[in-house]
C-alpha cells in the first residue's frame, strides 16, 4: 500500500469560546468545502506527523478566520492541544479543477521561463487582494513577484513543469 499523499489546507492557530471551536488560518481557495460540515480532514502535529482524522461539526467565518468544530470535541479541554496543528486533505480528497485553474502544490516548483530563459522557479503563492502573486526565487537577486494575470503569465504546462511569462516593464526592479 503507498502513502497517502496530504496537502494543507489550514492551521490552527488558537481556541475560540468553551464549546470546543477554533480558529483556522485557511490556505485553501475553497474554504467553504474544505470546512463544511461533515467533511473529512487530516490532523497534523507541529512536526508534521499525523494524529488523526477528523470531521467536522461547524464551520462559519469572522474576520479573517475560518471557525470550526470537529465532531466530538465539544469542550475547549478536549481541543486545546490541537493550537498550532496543521489541516489536511488527502489527495483522493482533491476536486478536478476547470481548465487554467490549478492548486497551489501544482505551481509551487515549477520553473518560470521568459521566452528561452530560466528565471526561477516558484517558491510560494501570496493572495494579497485581487490576484494570486506567485513568488519566483532567483539565483543572485531578490525573489521577483508576479502577479497571476494574463498579461504576465501566458502558459503554465504541467507536464513539462514550467511555466512561460512576459516580465512587463516595471515589475522586476533589478533591471
Amino acid at each position: 500500500m503507498t502513502e497517502k499523499e496530504y496537502y494543507r489546507v489550514g492551521k490552527i492557530v488558537n481556541t475560540q469560546g468553551l464549546q470546543g471551536e477554533m480558529r483556522v488560518m485557511s490556505v485553501t481557495d475553497f474554504p467553504e468545502e474544505r470546512f463544511k460540515k461533515g467533511a473529512s480532514l487530516a490532523l497534523f502535529d507541529e512536526k508534521g506527523r499525523f494524529v488523526q482524522d477528523v470531521l467536522v461539526a461547524k464551520h462559519r467565518k469572522h474576520k479573517q478566520f475560518d471557525i470550526i468544530k470537529f465532531k466530538g470535541y465539544d469542550h475547549i479541554n478536549a481541543i486545546e492541544g490541537f493550537r498550532n496543528h496543521q489541516l489536511m486533505v488527502a489527495e483522493d480528497q482533491l476536486s478536478d479543477l476547470p481548465e487554467g485553474e490549478f492548486y497551489y502544490h501544482d505551481i509551487i516548483g515549477l520553473d518560470v521561463y521568459e521566452g528561452d530563459q530560466l528565471i526561477g522557479q516558484v517558491k510560494e503563492i501570496l493572495q494579497p487582494g485581487a490576484n494570486d502573486v506567485w513568488v519566483v526565487k532567483r539565483k543572485g537577486k531578490k525573489d521577483l513577484l508576479l502577479p497571476y494575470i494574463p498579461p504576465v503569465v501566458l502558459a503554465v504546462d504541467l507536464q513539462e513543469k514550467r511555466i512561460l511569462v512576459d516580465i512587463m516593464e516595471g515589475l522586476d526592479d533589478e533591471n
